[in-house]
């Protein structure tokens, strides 16, 4: 057995595309977030239509409620907190997950720019 360093790598390096490689890959690897949120998400559905737009992810809880997960790998920004709030609205669901790989340190910032 070889043990090697763990190395920190962007994103994009990778998932080169966000909704057809990283999205994929978490549907199909869901118990990684789960682990990393000490949740059970299951029935996990990929780009769900709410209409104009579509839903990176959408699953159940362990109590049956439906969470919206959205990927964005790059800087956090008000156009997906948009989404975010249109998907929970659009699909009826209670609870949002926004994985993000740089996030900015203050949410004020993301409407100053």
């Amino acid at each position: 057995m070889k043990i090697e360093k763990i190395e920190k790598v962007p994103l994009r390096e990778i998932w080169r595309h966000e909704a057809q490689e990283f999205t994929k890959w978490l549907q199909d690897n869901i118990e990684v977030l789960n682990d990393v949120l000490d949740v059970h998400l299951s029935n996990v559905e990929r780009e769900q239509s709410t209409g104009t737009f579509n839903v990176d992810l959408k699953a159940e809880d362990e109590d049956g409620n439906l969470v919206i997960i959205e990927n964005q790998l790059g800087k956090s920004n008000h156009d997906h907190l948009g989404k975010i709030i249109t998907y929970l609205t659009a699909v009826g669901a209670n609870k949002a997950i926004w994985i993000v790989s740089e996030p900015r340190p203050d949410p004020l910032a993301l409407f100053h720019g």
